[in-house]
């Protein structure tokens, strides 16, 4: 038998690569560049054709930068444009009309495109109005796949929609620097083009293959493999003179590395267990470096595409959240609607995240929250017949600690992002874990190990999914998600192509981590789901993710985040009067739409670049139209109730004055009476009574309950007194408090509180998100001019001062005391005037207090979170910047000091120096941000005694005055019944937080979901302290409630209780959030 054997003498010489050499060779073979000619970008088009014989084109350039409907832009006149042709200004649209006839030589052509591009963002729409796919433009999806039916020889009509806007806005250069306003875009590209599918997937297979010779450890056969199958590929491509049998053999030569199945969904079909699950996804900012109006187009644009790979790829699963989008799309775009539905009932189209918007978590309040939950879950089951089970937040600046608890509420145990890996100082130690909310719910949480929700399915991100993993000892799987994200699009067809090469490349080589298609998010976390119930302990992170960057979100877009908490309280107030007048009157109906319409309105401005303060002007100005609908909307429906409950504007010549407490606790408060033909002598009344109706008795004089003074004890000193404090003030800054009954200073000797300071603010990169840790260094106080008494008491005292920070800013504030009231904590409160004119600072107050602890306390959504005072570890430091909502608190045994605010949301607690973060003054993306005039409140509460229900009751008033109404004279007995007759008694830890009318009740449904027989009234109560407290909830027989049950957030009902006497036994543990059903 003959054997082949070593040839006896050598044919020549044979040197070894040089490895650097062979892989920077690789770049020659699909880069643009000096040969692109000659290499694989040279064969990737057969032909192209353009010109008016192919292509003709005719535009409509609506008016003012208007938006019109397919429908209403149509009808216009065309005029004749070309290829050249500039289009603008920036955020103008304009309408291609398109004329297409493809050439004799182009019809029997495998794959024919069209390929369109004049850097800008667009949409095709067929003749007849129906969208088919969107274009980003500058080279990136800028191709359509044109119709078999194109191919007759015949003139085919369609549109492209231009917007004048690229992916990211309209920013030359640096992307989150303010828009250009004057930006113009020529049309480059207009061709018909013939694909060469094979070289085209030839590229794709040498990019994959490519990729692992550059990212395989250099010492592993596999990366030396994939070297030399590229090199392969490449001499073959040069022998063939880059013919069409060199593609295929190049192809050829790839399926030795990356197997056979690669063109077709098989690829997945193997027997081997595969760790990555990509999903799909297109996120897209309701708002950021573009307008609402501009979102709504790319909504469509982004999931028209998204369809139009689905008929393609039939392993494509894709995933998107945000309620808010779905329903844009349901009324601007009905026909993709319908075409999003179908996909979403075949599987391949997935909704998720339950919320209406991807919103921020830090600021809005725990009912926003609630309402986030709430309004998203009942749209997409309303619309797509279930609720999502993962709370999908992958972009928002920080997650706070009741979230795995309102999840939980409202049908979600799963929660997805990746933000944290952005964290600039820390590491966040996990990627797969139990997150554990302040009552102890919890979710589980998956962090994407490749850090990203944009991915563009390279090799790397694949590979990263596991060497970047965090939480391999529990869990070896991850969820790589990918596609063109923040200003839309979604995934291309690169990206799914480049997916079935590193599928192929795993299982034919290995190495990669295997990577799947066609399973959904829901699939992934079941499995997780499946394995802690078999046992397998995940990691437990306990309490806020805090975010270590973008701490400056907590304070940009002053006027936004004022507009966002009062909206908050006057919904707060809105539905409790109109609730109950519904049990008053029957024939006042609840104002279910006007309501929803509110609420809406609001989670949108939550968005995570909206509320904290992250978009560009045009976005603001967006958000100012849509609260000032919210505030009119909000006096027409407080007026209707008020009137249903018998009550009136205030009249000051009215001698029937009744004031209305709308928080569900007794209340005695002096208030200030607006003044009454035009004198400007102040008038005050004492009010007191519970929730409801309360009783006005006007202040005349000096009463022993109430009187305050004011002196100039020396020249520029004033001290100001009452019954709890005595004050001493110069130049508008408090340089002793003492607490009278606990004989206590309270401000160190020799410091000053409401000390104004400003900082330098330069933030590394993000200037309307960040806030770094130098900025501290730069501390410089403002030097106040004198103080002068504006009012003398009894029931008031006031001073003011004027501060000059800059040639163009100033503060004037106003620093006043009231005469205390038998029972009542009493503060010390500042209003400041502030004209903003800076240039990238940043202003704080400064209250050092005379306490000391290592943790200082903020109230968060339905609790409060604890955070280091002291910089002991550098995650104590990141925390040098914090979240809080209405107040903050220094305590130490014994006593405390609590800061009260109206509107600010941006704190820190360094040693004993707390400070609240007032302005900042960044300039990009919005140049102009909190230019101009502000107003805002704070007070100094001191207390004796820990933190406790004193803080949270007095910051809630704080925030919501009573206001004095007038009434006719008849008896307001029946109004002021109704209005207290919902009571909670017991552990004053327990806040009553909301009242309103049951989402499905007869008489209240929109017909969304199932009516729910009778009425019903829901109450939502916390526990706001931190330990396990009773009470009861009493209700008055005027209601006629039947029976009592406790729902989740949803309103499904989870529990009976025992009502008995009118009065039910409720105990809530450590901050938990229970929400009951009252059913008539």
């Amino acid at each position: 038998m003959a054997t082949r054997s070593l040839p006896k003498l050598s044919s020549g010489p044979v040197g070894q690569q040089i490895h650097s050499i062979y892989k920077d060779r690789l770049h020659q073979f699909s880069d643009n560049g000096q040969y692109s000619s000659d290499n694989l970008q040279g064969v990737l088009y057969e032909d192209r054709v353009s010109g008016d014989e192919h292509v003709k084109l005719q535009v409509y350039s609506p008016p003012d930068l208007s938006r019109p409907t397919f429908g209403e832009a149509t009808k216009h006149d065309f005029k004749d444009t070309r290829v050249g042709e500039v289009f603008g200004p920036s955020w103008s649209t304009h309408w291609i009309k398109i004329r297409l006839r493809v050439p004799p030589e182009l019809q029997k052509k495998e794959h024919l495109e069209l390929h369109w591009d004049a850097d800008n963002e667009g949409l095709i729409w067929t003749e007849d109005g129906e969208p088919l796919q969107g274009l980003t433009g500058g080279g990136e999806r800028v191709e359509w796949v044109l119709p078999q039916s194109f191919r007759d020889g015949q003139f085919h009509t369609f549109y492209i929609e231009m917007a004048c806007n690229g992916m990211f806005g309209n920013a030359i250069g640096d992307n989150i620097q303010p828009p250009n306003q004057n930006r113009y875009f020529r049309l480059k590209t207009a061709d018909i083009v013939a694909v060469n599918l094979q070289a085209r997937a030839l590229y794709v297979d040498f990019w994959i293959i490519g990729d692992a010779a550059r990212e395989f450890p250099e010492n592993s056969w596999e990366e030396h493999k994939a070297l030399q199958t590229c090199n392969s590929i490449m001499d073959a491509f040069i022998a063939g003179n880059g013919s069409q049998e060199s593609i295929i053999k190049g192809r050829q030569i790839a399926q030795s590395y990356i197997g056979d199945k690669v063109d077709s969904p098989s690829v997945y079909e193997t027997n081997q267990q595969a760790i990555i699950y990509a999903i799909g996804h297109c996120h897209i900012d309701t708002c950021w470096l573009w307008p609402w109006a501009e979102t709504k187009r790319k909504i469509a644009r982004s999931w028209a595409n998204q369809c139009d790979l689905m008929d393609r790829y039939p392993e494509h699963r894709f995933t998107c959240s945000q309620a808010q989008q779905y329903k844009w799309l349901e009324i601007l775009y009905p026909k993709l609607y319908d075409r999003v539905k179908t996909k979403v009932k075949n599987g391949t189209f997935q909704p998720i995240g339950g919320s209406w918007v991807e919103h921020d978590t830090n600021i809005p309040s725990g009912e926003s929250l609630v309402r986030q939950f709430l309004y998203g879950q009942r749209f997409f089951e309303s619309r797509f017949g279930s609720r999502c089970r993962t709370f999908w937040l992958p972009d928002t600046f920080g997650y706070s600690s009741q979230l795995p608890q309102l999840c939980r509420l409202a049908g979600m145990s799963r929660f997805f992002t990746q933000k944290l890996s952005w964290n600039n100082i820390n590491s966040f130690p996990h990627s797969t874990f139990n997150w554990v909310a302040l009552d102890g719910s919890q979710v589980l949480c998956h962090m994407a190990p490749a850090n990203t929700y944009t991915a563009s399915a390279h090799f790397g991100d694949v590979s990263r999914s596991i060497s970047q993993h965090k939480s391999l000892d529990q869990d070896g799987t991850g969820l790589l998600v990918f596609g063109k994200g923040d200003g839309g699009g979604g995934p291309t067809f690169e990206h799914l192509e480049k997916l079935r090469r590193c599928r192929g490349l795993s299982d034919k080589v290995g190495l990669l981590p295997r990577v799947k298609m066609g399973d959904s998010v829901e699939d992934f976390y079941d499995r997780l789901e499946e394995k802690a119930e078999n046992g397998t302990e995940f990691i437990t992170w306990r309490g806020e993710l805090y975010f270590e960057l973008h701490r400056g979100t907590y304070t940009t877009q002053a006027r936004t985040k004022q507009n966002n908490r009062q909206s908050e309280f006057i919904l707060h107030s809105i539905e409790y009067l109109a609730t109950l007048a519904t049990f008053k009157n029957r024939s006042y109906k609840y104002p279910k739409k006007d309501l929803d319409d509110m609420w809406e309105d609001v989670l949108l401005c939550q968005f995570h670049d909206c509320l904290p303060g992250s978009s560009i002007e045009m976005c603001y100005r967006d958000a100012d139209e849509v609260y000032a609908k919210v505030f009119e909307t909000g006096k027409r429906l407080t007026q209707n109730a008020l009137s249903a409950l018998g009550l009136s504007e205030y009249d000051p010549a009215s001698r029937n004055l009744v004031a209305l407490n709308t928080l569900f606790w007794p209340r005695s408060e002096i208030v200030r009476l607006p003044p009454y033909n035009n004198s400007h002598k102040p008038t005050y009344a004492l009010v007191k009574g519970k929730t409801g109706i309360v009783d006005v008795e006007k202040l005349h004089g000096k009463t022993s309950e109430s009187t305050a003074s004011i002196k100039e004890i020396r020249e520029g000193v004033f001290e100001l007194t009452n019954s709890h404090f005595k004050i001493q003030v110069e130049n508008g800054a408090i340089t002793s408090l003492i607490d009278i009954a606990g004989d206590r200073e309270i401000i160190p000797k020799n410091q000053k509180a409401n000390q104004l300071v400003i900082f330098d603010d330069k933030p590394l990169y993000w200037q309307a998100w960040d806030v770094e840790v130098y900025h501290l260094r730069s501390r410089h106080e403002l030097v106040s001019g004198p103080s002068k008494i504006v009012e003398d008491g009894p029931h008031m005292v006031s001073l003011i001062t004027e501060t000059k920070i800059s040639e163009r800013s100033w503060v004037r504030t106003t620093i006043s005391l009231k005469a205390s009231v038998e029972g009542q904590p009493s503060y010390i409160e500042m209003a400041s005037h502030i004209e903003w004119q800076e240039d990238k600072k940043f202003l704080k107050v400064e209250f050092p207090v005379d306490i000391m602890n290592t943790e200082a306390s903020y109230e968060t959504q339905f609790g409060i979170t604890r955070r280091p005072t002291h910089y002991n570890t550098s995650w104590d430091m990141a925390k040098f910047e914090v979240c809080c909502h209405k107040w903050a608190d220094l305590s130490e045994a014994g006593y405390g000091v609590s800061i009260l605010n109206d509107h600010k949301y941006g704190f820190s607690t360094a040693g004993n120096m707390m400070r609240l973060s007032l302005l900042k003054a960044p300039k990009a993306p919005d140049a102009h941000a909190d230019m101009g005039r502000h107003f805002v409140r704070y007070g100094i509460l001191p207390h004796a005694g820990p933190l406790d229900s004193r803080t949270v009751r007095t910051a809630y008033a704080f925030n919501s005055p009573m206001a004095v109404h007038s009434f006719s004279g008849a008896s307001l007995k029946g109004a002021s019944d109704l209005l207290s007759s919902i009571t909670l008694n017991g552990n004053p830890a327990l806040i009553l937080d909301t009242i309103k009318r049951g989402e499905d009740d007869e008489d209240v449904s929109r017909g969304e979901l199932p009516a729910r027989k009778g009425r019903s009234i829901i109450v939502r109560i916390y526990e706001s302290l931190g330990g396990k407290a009773k009470g009861c909830i009493c209700v008055g027989d005027v209601l006629g409630v039947q029976s009592i049950y406790q729902t989740n957030l949803l309103e499904d009902d989870a529990g009976t209780l025992e009502l008995k006497d009118g009065s039910c036994k409720i105990e809530l543990r450590p901050f938990e959030v229970a929400t009951f059903r009252l059913q008539t």
